[in-house]
């Protein structure tokens, strides 16, 4: 038995010497040490021995035993150091190549314009409301002193739906929708998006966002409004932006206008953002129409107000001197790029 344990430990050194791999480490293992291997084995006909011999032999095997399992550990840990450097080797990264700058995104000049506005009315007292997209032809046009047979419902281009829905055409159903359910006195902004039948080009979008600001209670005149006008005005275009009234006609508003401000870019000195007039038309604005009071149960004897209706791109064109309306819906990072701050 002696000479089949020496023969073990000579076999386990040779094949310890051919074997490259964890793999073939593994098989020698189960050969020799397994529970079918050959030491194992050796060490099952241990009870055939004499009780003399018996615990020389059974110290002999472990000896064998533990050897072999110690130069299967130290050859195992051999290979893995040696595959473990072969990889990197290969996979060598050389850490003094630069790395590669990762561009930081920036806010939208839309969402820049919105925020300003958004921070410029809360900070007068208003509070902010919104509506839904897709909205009743009640709220977009009727409520809104607009009849079925009214020409601005054509001039509007208004997508239709059935049931008789609409996309919206301007935020203005969102003020029907608060004074239907909030009693004067009223401090609102309603920003969001609208939808006209309008083709693309630098001026026109089919998709634009709306800014729509509505004040209710007593004694309010427009001299309110233009006040409230000139400092949003001021305070978004600089305080050296002048503004104007033009008087105008919407269905909803009585008397109304339009609203000019100077130009962000020339100063109103005449330029290509301009057309030359040294003037930029923000939107409409007036007084609300007694009709749309009324419709909403709010007495136009004891009430009075003031809406406004600005267009958002024509504001951050103005803004940042923009002048065409399809960049801002292009998604070109080069452009959007130079409003990071």
């Amino acid at each position: 038995m002696k000479d089949e344990l020496y023969a073990i430990r000579e076999k386990a050194d040779g094949a310890l010497a051919q074997a490259q791999t964890p793999e073939a480490l593994e098989e020698l293992r189960v050969s020799l040490l397994g529970k079918k291997g050959e030491l194992t084995q050796i060490l099952k006909s241990l009870g055939r021995l004499g009780a003399e011999e018996r615990p020389a032999m059974g110290q002999l095997a472990n000896e064998v035993r533990l050897d072999i399992e110690e130069r299967l550990d130290k050859a195992k840990r051999a290979i893995l150091s040696r595959e473990r450097e072969a990889r990197l080797r290969e996979e060598r990264i050389d850490v003094t190549i630069p790395g590669t700058d990762r561009a930081l995104g920036c806010r939208h000049p839309m969402t820049i314009v919105m925020d300003e506005l958004k921070e410029l009315f809360i900070g007068m007292g208003f509070g902010i409301a919104e509506g839904p997209d897709v909205e009743l032809d009640y709220y977009n046009f009727e409520a809104l002193n607009i009849p079925a047979n009214h020409p601005a419902r054509d001039e509007q281009d208004t997508f239709y739906a059935e049931g008789g829905l609409v996309l919206r055409t301007q935020t203005s159903s969102v003020q029907v929708r608060v004074m239907e359910k909030t009693p004067p006195p009223i401090r609102i902004i309603a920003p969001g998006k609208c939808y006209r039948s309008d083709a693309v080009d630098a001026t026109h979008s089919p998709v634009f966002h709306q800014i729509e600001g509505l004040v209710v209670d007593r004694d309010i005149t427009m001299g309110d409004l233009k006040g409230s006008l000139n400092l949003f005005a001021r305070q978004l275009f600089g305080e050296a932006t002048r503004t104007r009234f033009r008087p105008h006609h919407f269905p909803f508003t009585e008397p109304s206008a339009e609203m000019d401000v100077s130009c962000f870019v020339c100063g109103g000195g005449g330029c290509r953002v301009c057309k030359d007039s040294g003037w930029i038309e923000l939107g409409g604005c007036g007084m609300v129409h007694p009709n749309v009071l009324r419709m909403q149960g709010i007495d136009p004897e004891v009430y009075t107000g003031w809406a406004f209706g600005f267009g958002l791109e024509r504001m951050a064109m103005a803004r940042f001197g923009i002048s065409d309306m399809r960049v801002l819906f292009e998604n070109d990072v080069r452009f959007l790029g130079q409003f990071a701050r």
